[in-house]
């Protein structure tokens, strides 16, 4: 097994400063969630069952967001508002039934006003009924490893068997932040005006903290009032997810303190880009000797501010040798990452970063020699 461990920087690593624990907000439930490195900075309750009101609607945007990815679905299509879609409780963008509405005004309407309407009548659209399109949203959420989530409709009003939990509420913001950028900027929307009503974001952190440029608002009298956050600040994104506060002052509170706790005490560090070479080991029977491999995403860490100089990584290979030919992005290894005391802080698998086809007759024959020598 080939091993490769290097120490980034060089530098003698300060003593760290105190990282104290995690405010406590005022909430039944709530992560706060390094997008970088995928690590949880602060927990409470977050595997707890917790309904999600209109947080349903980021499960809905994910859906929409898909089928407009996929090609099934075009921001210009026409959709035909149902009476089932006009006649939903809650809050509303103000759609009239049998009107025609594009998808693209309903989407923001779903989005900044969290109208129940336009997202009954954006799940209609793809799964004729809200029933089939839940079914669609669970399947969605179980791909993206959302376990602790039901979902029985399209916009979060309350019913039974309809619940998901703090993180899974972060893995599906991280999914629409990671998978979608091309629609990302829709939750950040201040306001926007349709039918000469002009309808504001009811996400307030949007106007009180720059950094913060999504997501979602949520409450019912059982949800409580629920906030899912991001923010980016100096290329460092964090999610936090609070559930259950007593009120919008409560959990705009708490969705700050968290956030401030972690930009305040951790910071962010991109260790190898995203198509960087990390090691050229020794290919056997291919056209070249070595083959260039690499991370095929860019590689996070999250250490006390300060800390930065403990960083290592290592690189191992799955196996040796390695026998072409082998494929573009095929797994050959993987890169960890740890901090001084060994303690593993993120991990990427290593590909192959073209593809590696074989050699000609006598390469192969010369190194089918080599590699049996190799057992002697």
């Amino acid at each position: 097994m080939l091993a490769c461990a290097v120490t980034l920087p060089a530098a003698e690593a300060a003593p760290a400063a105190p990282v104290p624990a995690p405010p406590l907000v005022n909430a039944r439930a709530w992560l706060l969630l390094d997008y970088g490195s995928g690590r949880v900075l602060a927990q409470q309750h977050a595997d707890d069952r917790e309904e999600p009101a209109s947080l349903t609607k980021l499960m809905t945007a994910y859906v929409v967001f898909q089928a407009l990815t996929d090609g099934r679905l075009k921001l210009s299509d026409q959709v035909t508002i149902s009476k089932h879609a006009w006649k939903a409780e809650g809050s509303r963008t103000f759609v009239q039934v049998g009107t025609q509405i594009p998808v693209d005004i309903l989407i923001k309407g779903m989005i900044v006003q969290s109208g129940n309407d336009a997202t009954i009548a954006l799940a209609e659209k793809l799964g004729g009924t809200e029933d089939a399109f839940a079914q669609m949203m669970n399947e969605y959420a179980q791909r993206l490893g959302m376990h602790g989530s039901h979902f029985v409709n399209s916009d979060g009003l309350p019913a039974p068997g309809h619940y998901t939990t703090p993180r899974d509420m972060a893995t599906l913001a991280s999914a629409l932040i990671r998978q979608f950028p091309q629609y990302y900027g829709l939750f950040s929307l201040r306001e926007f005006l349709w039918n000469d009503i002009r309808q504001g974001n009811r996400n307030t952190l949007l106007g009180k903290d720059p950094s913060v440029d999504g997501l979602k608002t949520g409450h019912t009298d059982a949800a409580g009032f629920c906030l899912v956050s991001s923010a980016n600040r100096a290329g460092m994104r964090l999610v936090s997810v609070v559930m259950g506060s007593p009120n919008e002052r409560a959990r705009e509170e708490a969705s700050a303190a968290l956030l401030n706790y972690g930009y305040t005490f951790y910071e962010s560090l991109r260790v190898k880009a995203a198509g960087t070479t990390v090691l050229k080991p020794r290919v056997y029977k291919s056209a070249a000797e070595f083959a260039a491999v690499g991370v095929p995403v860019d590689v996070f860490a999250l250490v006390p501010r300060g800390q930065s100089g403990s960083i290592e990584t290592q690189a191992r290979l799955d196996h040796e040798p390695l026998i072409a030919p082998l494929g573009p992005g095929e797994k050959v290894g993987e890169l960890t990452v740890t901090d001084s005391g060994g303690a593993v802080l993120s991990s990427a698998p290593l590909v192959t970063l073209a593809a590696v086809p074989q050699g000609g007759l006598w390469t192969r024959t010369v190194d089918t020699v080599s590699l049996w020598l190799r057992k002697k």
